[in-house]
């Protein structure tokens, strides 16, 4: 039985989200909190397996809450967040404190909305429960120390691919972040609504050598750059006469997403063949398992996350069961994996 505490201070909402979550036979809502306040007393006194925050409240602002959680009593958190700019700045740092998830609230027709909205719910409270959470004593963790950039690479026709999805806003931010300014020109899947997508990268860009950008359509892929699939469509690569360019796909689901790494990494192994470097880091359910073994028999290297280090351990586990990954590396050794077989 999964414990849930819902902190939120619409009482409407802590109805609504406490109804969803104990129709699930596995979740029982132990408690709801107006406030952080009220939130930290029902902490101490249920010991909840999963917290679902709301990120403005009053008193102490989700954020400020959510720092002191993963300082002082570290647990699985899904941040309840608008999907707006703003929205997106906030949930983009509270992914970095340490949330596991976050889910957007809905802004039209509320009751309906949540509803629509219950398997989500349900799904990330489940993998919320199951998520290796660790202490952030102070803050969010630093980016770690860049990569020599001195690296011969065998080929300029390198493509890097990534996909990721929860727990991925942190580990691409460690694996951007300790790339060379030089390194090949990767393409990265991250499950996430269109609103984040571009806040995410502009985020990575602030922080990274190498530079790190929304992809767009037809854009050609240049060494030291990093391309993230917008948040309503696929991203493919393709050739265009001598070079690889991005491709945007305004497609159906795949394997339940959009962007779908399956997607990503399928049209890697078709395009880049054995040029290619791909890894699968941490995510919920199965994307990219079949991309990667296409990947794998083109004769190009797969790497996936390791269990120890995946905050969910759900599509790197799918994708090694499958066989289609040939190294697992915890996660701050997968900069330094994908440059060597560069």
């Amino acid at each position: 039985m999964i414990r849930v505490l819902i902190v939120d201070d619409s009482a409407l909402i802590r109805q609504l989200l406490s109804h969803l979550l104990s129709e699930d036979p596995d979740i029982k809502v132990v408690g709801v909190a107006a406030d952080p306040l009220v939130a930290r007393e029902k902490i101490k006194a249920e010991n909840p397996d999963v917290v679902t925050l709301d990120v403005e409240m009053p008193k102490m602002d989700g954020l400020s809450f959510l720092e002191r959680i993963m300082r002082l009593r570290p647990m699985p958190v899904v941040m309840v967040s608008t999907l707006t700019q703003k929205g997106a700045d906030v949930t983009l740092k509270a992914l970095e404190l340490g949330a596991v998830d976050f889910i957007g609230k809905p802004t039209i027709d509320v009751e309906s909305g949540w509803q629509e909205k219950k398997e989500e719910l349900i799904s990330k409270v489940k993998a919320a429960a199951r998520a290796r959470v660790q202490s952030r004593a102070n803050g969010s963790t630093a980016p770690k120390k860049k990569l020599s950039s001195n690296i011969g690479f065998r080929t300029t026709d390198k493509i890097v691919a990534i996909g990721a999805s929860t727990g991925g806003v942190d580990a691409l931010r460690e694996v951007i972040c300790a790339l060379p300014a030089d390194s090949p020109p990767i393409l990265i899947t991250q499950h996430m609504p269109a609103s984040f997508t571009g806040r995410f990268a502009e985020r990575l860009n602030s922080l990274s050598a190498v530079s790190v950008a929304e992809a767009t359509d037809n854009a050609r892929v240049m060494p030291g750059h990093v391309y993230i699939a917008p948040g309503d469509k696929h991203l493919k690569l393709s050739r265009s006469g001598a070079n690889y360019i991005c491709k945007l796909w305004d497609g159906p689901l795949v394997t339940g997403h959009k962007p779908s790494v399956d997607v990503l990494f399928e049209s890697v192994a078709e395009v880049a063949g054995e040029n290619c470097v791909a890894a699968i880091l941490t995510g919920m359910g199965k994307d990219g398992g079949k991309g990667m073994l296409k990947i794998r028999e083109s004769g190009a290297m797969t790497i996936g996350q390791d269990e120890a280090t995946s905050l969910v351990y759900g599509m790197p586990r799918v994708a090694n069961e499958m066989g289609a990954v040939q190294e697992q590396l915890p996660l701050g050794k997968i900069a330094e994996g994908i440059m060597k077989h560069c």
